[in-house]
């Protein structure tokens, strides 16, 4: 993929990557989400996230199976902890757990998937003591908002955190006011969860907009493409949509290719305009 971001700690990733939020929870479906992920690394999209909270570590294991036939050094493998499990009592044995589902000897990011009760600053020793014991390469966080940004850098090692993973899409575009920018300024990398509004109570007529429509049209291209190409846009965002058919995985590489103008920039605020204010973190 020609598109890549380069992360805090060095490594450079695709900014079109794979979820896997509700694959993998179907028997009846396995054979086929198999086929699309390995599709998706196929053609260049070699970032796949999961999470140990996805199908209670099914969707874990269903990566581990489609990336077996992978070699492990080209791919970068993301997982998130749960918070009852994100202090010095549980975060090792998840830890363990994840690496023993996916079949793999580290993590290259691993993600404290939301806050819960225990002391941020023992969630970042914990992550810190993964790093340093080779289990992952990377952490970072997800569903954090500025105001929890900015407690984290505060932490001795809170400036390590490579990524803040939130919802973002076109028709989601809160985080604009003022975390987006906030990580920019601290070199934080941004992961779009749902860049699709798949997640479903955002989606606003995003498929059926007439802008997004032309602008597709103009380049030639499919309205998934437009909203991927879109997300991906500032050379720091990676977008992770999911999919379970290999059509669509491979129809959200191609977005790799669409490359927006400044033009079709301005149509598209106008039709879903950036926030004027700041607005609580989107999540569904």
């Amino acid at each position: 993929m020609k598109n890549t971001v380069r992360l805090s700690n060095g490594a450079v990733v695709p900014a079109i990557g794979q979820g896997t939020w509700y694959i993998g929870e179907r028997t009846s479906k396995r054979a086929q989400e198999i086929d699309a992920i390995r599709a998706g690394i196929e053609a260049g999209m070699t970032l796949v996230d999961t999470a140990e909270m996805y199908g209670n570590g099914l969707s874990e294991k269903l990566v581990g199976e489609a990336i077996s036939s992978a070699v492990r050094k080209n791919l970068f493998i993301v997982s998130k902890v749960l918070p009852s499990n994100a202090g010095k009592k549980n975060m090792e044995r998840s830890c363990d757990a994840t690496l023993e589902r996916i079949g793999t000897d580290y993590l290259d990011l691993y993600l404290y998937h939301w806050r819960g009760s225990i002391a941020l600053a023992e969630t970042v020793a914990c992550l810190e003591e993964l790093k340093m014991k080779g289990k992952i390469r990377a952490w970072g966080v997800s569903n954090f908002d500025t105001s929890d940004m900015e407690e984290l850098f505060a932490l001795p090692s809170g400036k390590n955190c490579a990524v803040n993973q939130v919802l973002y899409h076109l028709g989601s575009r809160g985080i604009e006011f003022d975390l987006l920018p906030w990580m920019r300024q601290h070199g934080v990398a941004l992961m779009a969860y749902c860049p699709l509004a798949q997640a479903g109570t955002l989606r606003r007529g995003l498929f059926e907009n007439e802008i997004v429509a032309a602008v597709a049209q103009k380049h030639g291209c499919d309205v998934t493409q437009v909203l991927l190409a879109w997300c991906i846009r500032d050379g720091s965002t990676i977008a992770i949509p999911r999919s379970s058919k290999k059509e669509h995985t491979l129809l959200n590489a191609g977005a790799d290719t669409v490359q927006l103008d400044a033009e079709d920039l301005a149509d598209l605020d106008k039709a879903f305009p950036p926030p004027s204010h700041k607005m609580p973190l989107d999540v569904e």
